[in-house]
């Protein structure tokens, strides 16, 4: 499997979920096991039929964020000396020239995006075009309604 890059936030997140799920909840739905074990018949217990439904989410959910974390690329923008280019981990202040709102984006791996937090993908389109351009370019990017440049007016390493 291929390296993921993730910010120090984005890995420390996923981290701090990982140790939620190992040492609450698991030990939380063990509990929940035994308790429902204890009432009797299991065949038409729905107590332990949500609980080892719950277990199993859990045990899924804690393989796949410690494969994310085993093969996690953790970028530090502050470390980056990409001399004023976007990089991943980089914030971006742009320009829509057809509108001439302003945005600010942060380029940040797949499990990091969302958009009411101002980080994007580095997957998504925008996030695509913007890779490589200075403070001053315009990058094109294909939108559903047509093609939108955006200029690029700062790019900050934070």
């Amino acid at each position: 499997m291929s390296t993921i890059p993730i910010t120090v936030r984005g890995a420390e997140l996923l981290k701090q979920e990982l140790q939620q799920l190992k040492h609450v909840e698991r030990p939380h739905v063990i509990n929940a096991i035994s308790e429902a074990r204890a009432q009797g018949d299991l065949s038409e217990n729905a107590d332990y039929d949500a609980a080892k439904e719950r277990q199993s989410f859990i045990e899924g959910r804690i393989q796949e964020l410690e494969g994310k974390l085993s093969n996690a690329q953790i970028i530090d923008p502050r470390l980056l000396d990409a001399e004023g280019r976007v990089v991943f981990g980089a914030t971006v202040e742009l320009e829509d020239l057809g509108s001439g709102g302003r945005v600010t984006y942060q380029i940040v791996g797949d499990d990091e995006a969302d958009v009411k937090e101002s980080k994007i993908s580095i997957s998504s389109p925008i996030a695509r075009a913007l890779i490589g351009k200075y403070e001053g370019d315009v990058a094109e990017v294909q939108a559903p309604g047509g093609v939108r440049e955006y200029e690029v007016l700062e790019v900050r390493y934070q």
